[in-house]
C-alpha cells in the first residue's frame, strides 16, 4: 500500500510570521508594560521583539523546535530576572515559552497540519482562530482560581498581595491558614457536617435518580416527557426559589416529626438538609444514567429473562455493570453538587447543620479571614479530582459501549 506524504510549505517570514509573532509580543509587552506604568511602550517594544524572535528563530534551522522553544523560554526567563527579579523570572519564563512556541508553530507551517490540505487560507484561519478562542474561555474560565490559590499561601492576615509575594520570597509565604483551617473548631465541625450531608444525600440520589432513568427509559411508560420536565427542573428553577419551596415544605414536616414521633431537633435538621440536596442531586443522576442508557442493547435483558433470570438479578447481573460508569458519575455531581451548596442550607438548615460552604459564606460577610481561601483550595482540588475521576469514567463508558473517547 502506497503512502502519501504531504509536505507543509513554510510560509512567508516578512508578510506572514514576523506580524502575526508581533503581534503576540504587542499584546504580551501591553500588559508588561501596564505593570509597569508606561503600557504604550510595553505594547511598541513586544512587538519589536516578537518579530526580532520570529526572524532569529527562522535563521536557526539546524536546531530542533523544542530547543528554540525551551531556549527562548530560558532567554526572556534570564531577561525578566533582572528587570523584575524572582517574579520577573517566572513571568519570563511563562512568556519565552509562549512566544518560542507561536513563533516556531507558525513559522514551520504546522498551523496546517491538523487540517484537510484542501482547505482555502480563510477555512484555515478559522479552523486555529476557533482553538484559540476555546483556549482563551478556557483560560478565563480558569483564572480566577489562579489568585484563589496563590491568596491562601499569604504569611499575612489579609485578602492582599504583599510586595514578598509579589517578589517571590520565602518569609511572604507561609501554611498557617491551612494549618487554622485543619486544627479548629469553627472549621472542622462545618467539614464533618458536609462529610456527614453530602454522601448520604448522594446514595439517596444515585438510588431514586437510577431508577427513574431506567424507568423513564422505556418507550411505552405514559408521560414520560412530563415526568422527565418535572424531575429535572431542580436544575432549571433558580436555586432561590427551590430553597424558599424547600423551606415552606420542610418547616412543617420538621415540626410533624419532632411533635408526633419524638425525633431529635438536630436529627430532624439533618433529614431536612440531606433530603433537599437528594432533590438537587437526583437531576444530574437521572441526564448521566439517560445517556448511558442510550447505547444500551436491551436485548441482553431479555436474555438474561428467557434464561430465568428475575428483574432484580437481571438488573444487577447485566444491566447495572453496562451502566455502572454513568451511574458513578451522576453520584459525583450529586455529591459535588451537595457538598458545594450553600442556598437551600441557609433556608432549611439551623446553625448545627452549618456545612462548609455556609461556614465560608459567613466568614466572608461577617470576619473576612485567608483561612476562607485555603477551605476554597481545598474544595477546589476535590472538585477537580472528581471531575478527573467521572471523564476517566466517560471514556471507561464509551469503551464498553464500543465507540472510541472523543
Amino acid at each position: 500500500m502506497n503512502s502519501v506524504i504531504v509536505s507543509i510549505k513554510r510560509p512567508d517570514l516578512l508578510t506572514f510570521t514576523m506580524p502575526l509573532v508581533a503581534v503576540l509580543g504587542a499584546m504580551f509587552g501591553f500588559v508588561t508594560g501596564n505593570i509597569y506604568g508606561d503600557p504604550w511602550i510595553g505594547l511598541i517594544g513586544g512587538a519589536v521583539a516578537g518579530a526580532a524572535l520570529a526572524g532569529g528563530l527562522a535563521q536557526i534551522t539546524k536546531i530542533n523546535t523544542r530547543v528554540k522553544i525551551w531556549g527562548t523560554a530560558i532567554f526572556l526567563g534570564l531577561v525578566g530576572a533582572v528587570v523584575g527579579g524572582l517574579g520577573g523570572l517566572f513571568g519570563g519564563f511563562i512568556v519565552g515559552v509562549s512566544m518560542g512556541w507561536f513563533a516556531t508553530w507558525v513559522g514551520s507551517g504546522k498551523y496546517r497540519a491538523g487540517v484537510p490540505i484542501y482547505y482555502t487560507p480563510s477555512q484555515v484561519l478559522w479552523h486555529n482562530a476557533f482553538l484559540f478562542i476555546c483556549a482563551f474561555v478556557f483560560f478565563f474560565l480558569i483564572a480566577p482560581l489562579i489568585p484563589v490559590v496563590w491568596l491562601s499561601l499569604n504569611a499575612e492576615n489579609f485578602f492582599t498581595f504583599t510586595p514578598e509575594m509579589l517578589s517571590f520570597k520565602a518569609e511572604g509565604y507561609s501554611l498557617k491558614h491551612y494549618r487554622d483551617f485543619l486544627g479548629t473548631d469553627e472549621w472542622m465541625v462545618p467539614l464533618k457536617n458536609s462529610l456527614i450531608i453530602a454522601p448520604i444525600a448522594t446514595i439517596i440520589s444515585v438510588s431514586l435518580g437510577t431508577l427513574a432513568a431506567i424507568g423513564l427509559s422505556q418507550s411505552h411508560v405514559p408521560g414520560r416527557q412530563a415526568m422527565m420536565a418535572i424531575l429535572i427542573s431542580p436544575m432549571i428553577v433558580p436555586l432561590i426559589i427551590s430553597a424558599t419551596g424547600m423551606f415552606f415544605f420542610y418547616a412543617p414536616l420538621g415540626n410533624w416529626l419532632e411533635v408526633n414521633l419524638g425525633l431529635n431537633q438536630s436529627f430532624v435538621g439533618y433529614v431536612k438538609v440531606i433530603l433537599a440536596h437528594a432533590v438537587l442531586g437526583i437531576p444530574f443522576v437521572i441526564i448521566t444514567v439517560t445517556a448511558t442508557l442510550v447505547g444500551f442493547d436491551k436485548s441482553l435483558t431479555r436474555a438474561a429473562s428467557n434464561m430465568g433470570a428475575n428483574p432484580v438479578t437481571t438488573f444487577f447481573r447485566v444491566q447495572m455493570p453496562l451502566i455502572l460508569p454513568g451511574v458513578i458519575s451522576g453520584g459525583l455531581f450529586a455529591f459535588i453538587t451537595s457538598f458545594d451548596e450553600v442556598v437551600v442550607v441557609l433556608f432549611v438548615g439551623s446553625a448545627r447543620q452549618q456545612t462548609l460552604p455556609w461556614q465560608m459564606y459567613t466568614g466572608l460577610r461577617e470576619q473576612i479571614s485567608p483561612t476562607i481561601l485555603a477551605a476554597a483550595t481545598i474544595l477546589v482540588a476535590v472538585s477537580i479530582l472528581l471531575l478527573l475521576t467521572v471523564e476517566l469514567l466517560r471514556r471507561r463508558s464509551e469503551r464498553l459501549r464500543g465507540m472510541s473517547p472523543g
